[in-house]
């Protein structure tokens, strides 16, 4: 097994665990035992350090290891979503769009706005001609 590999199966599973209520519970146990325990160490510098390195030390691991698992998810999702639009009628043309820069998405994404506005028109005028043929269809029947 490669390292990348093995590395990319102890971030999944710490971040699966991270996530998990039982953890949550140990690391609000291990603060309430800290701070019970002030007094008996006269809330010395020396407590106040040993709070501080341990959760910035578990901090600074835990950001690398859940950056791993997300950049990991989002590029599998990436993939199922580019084939998703490859195997379907959608446009070929928002295949990688994930590598375009920041403005260039916003404009993407306001040409998609507008079709959307455009078509949710269409629809409504669809909607009301529909209602209006009905109408005249049953005022036409009623005589």
């Amino acid at each position: 097994m490669s390292p990348g590999r093995r590395f990319s199966d102890f971030a999944a599973a710490v971040a699966r665990a991270a996530g998990k209520p039982a953890t949550f519970a140990v690391s609000l146990v291990v603060i309430v035992l800290w701070a019970v325990s002030g007094p008996f160490f006269h809330y010395s510098d020396t407590w106040q350090l040993i709070i501080n390195t341990g959760t910035t030390i578990v901090t600074f691991l835990m950001v690398f290891l859940i950056q791993n698992t997300q950049n990991r998810d989002g590029a599998a999702i990436q993939a199922k979503l580019d084939e998703l639009i490859r195997a379907s009628a959608a446009q070929n043309l928002y295949i990688g769009i994930e590598h375009l820069t920041e403005e260039e998405l916003d404009s993407l994404r306001a040409r998609c706005e507008a079709r959307a506005r455009a078509s949710r028109a269409a629809d409504a005028a669809e909607v009301a001609a529909n209602e209006k043929a009905a109408r005249a269809a049953e005022s036409a029947v009623g005589h």
